[in-house]
């Protein structure tokens, strides 16, 4: 950040009075820009014994599967969030049960939560960020070919629980890995 989306001022690069980081203040207006990692909101749509997945049509993991999910917008709580990815993305419609799982990530800056949710219809197709949405039972989850690390994690213990009917909340903080399989 160069200048203040307020006032237009130059912005510089120090520690605020009462603060220990370095931060973006405005040396017109003295606003201070405070840069907060962002949210990664999805949901984990089930049908029977099967989750919905999506095919990204877009980069990040091109052509790879993933729950539908995305960045958290203004005004929205964490379940909207997580409603409206999947209609954007699937065209499905869920009810959302509760929070299963929240990873953070502070390499890039994110913190990716993904709710157990029910999917209310079959009435689903791929929205303009998916190339293709499809139902899948645990065996037939494309492992090696899913997107993002919280992804698989949450995959992993949703069916591991789902056997018992006993869900509980999953928790971690991811390290970067090799750029061959980042996120």
């Amino acid at each position: 950040m160069k200048y203040c989306p307020d006032c237009g001022g130059t912005i510089a690069l120090r520690i605020p009075d009462d603060d220990n980081r370095v931060r973006h203040i405005c040396t017109s207006c003295n606003r201070i820009h405070y840069q907060n990692p962002k949210l990664v909101i999805g949901a984990i749509p089930a049908w029977e014994d099967k989750v919905l997945l999506c095919r990204r049509a877009i980069e990040p993991q091109y052509g790879k599967w993933t729950l539908p999910g995305g960045f958290m917008e203004n005004g929205e709580s964490t379940a909207q969030a997580a409603m409206r990815e999947t209609l954007e993305e699937a065209s499905a419609r869920i009810a959302i049960i509760d929070l299963y799982s929240m990873y953070s990530l502070p390499y890039i800056d994110q913190v990716h939560l993904l709710f157990r949710a029910e999917l209310l219809d079959m009435d689903f197709s791929p929205g303009h960020e998916s190339l293709e949405v499809r139902l899948f039972s645990e065996a037939e989850i494309p492992w090696d070919e899913l997107a993002f690390r919280p992804v698989r994690y949450s995959l992993e213990h949703y069916f591991a629980e789902r056997k018992s009917g006993r869900f509980t909340l999953h928790m971690g903080e991811l390290a970067p890995v090799a750029a061959a399989t980042a996120i």
